[in-house]
């Protein structure tokens, strides 16, 4: 499968922010719904080398979900469903220039999907050994497959096993 160019860098602090402000437009947009916004993925993680992209992880209350994908829908984002994956609704966007790049992730509070993102962020941000070589295996991965997505997740998906059987997922 090909892809738009993979790019992996250096950490940067800046994503912090980035991610305050993308969480601060979801919380004005849904308001009391959201119980949680949760920055995952490698950008989440302080000095991990990651693509330059911010996942959120939106905890709401299930019964909410309706409501939820309708107030994203009036403000730039597209419901694309749980992309085969049970309790965890992507959206994407339009619109939204003034923001990083960002995948936009709603899930319950009960989600196995938004469990294992925290554990996975959480087991990364307590292990910088871990940190670097998966940053390191990741850098590799995109210099070897910058156009192939599937590839490149290939490439890392040994390190990514290797801390799910340390978290016990």
């Amino acid at each position: 499968m090909k892809t738009e160019h993979i790019e992996v860098v250096d950490y940067d602090s800046k994503w912090v922010n980035d991610f305050n402000q993308i969480k601060g437009e979801i919380e004005d947009v849904l308001k009391d719904l959201v119980l949680a916004v949760e920055h995952v993925g490698s950008t989440s993680v302080p000095l991990l080398a990651a693509k330059p992209i911010i996942d959120l992880d939106v905890v709401i209350d299930q019964n909410d979900l309706k409501e939820v994908i309708f107030l994203l829908e009036n403000h730039g984002y597209i419901y694309e469903g749980d992309l085969d994956l049970k309790d965890r609704e992507a959206f994407r966007y339009e619109g939204k220039e003034h923001l990083r790049t960002h995948h936009l992730y709603v899930c319950p509070q009960d989600s196995k999907e938004l469990k294992r993102h925290l554990a996975f962020r959480n087991y990364l941000r307590k292990h910088p050994n871990i940190v670097k070589e998966y940053g390191k295996i990741k850098k590799e991965a995109a210099k070897l497959y910058p156009n192939d997505i599937e590839k490149y997740c290939m490439y890392k998906s040994q390190i990514i096993e290797k801390i799910y059987k340390e978290i016990g997922l």
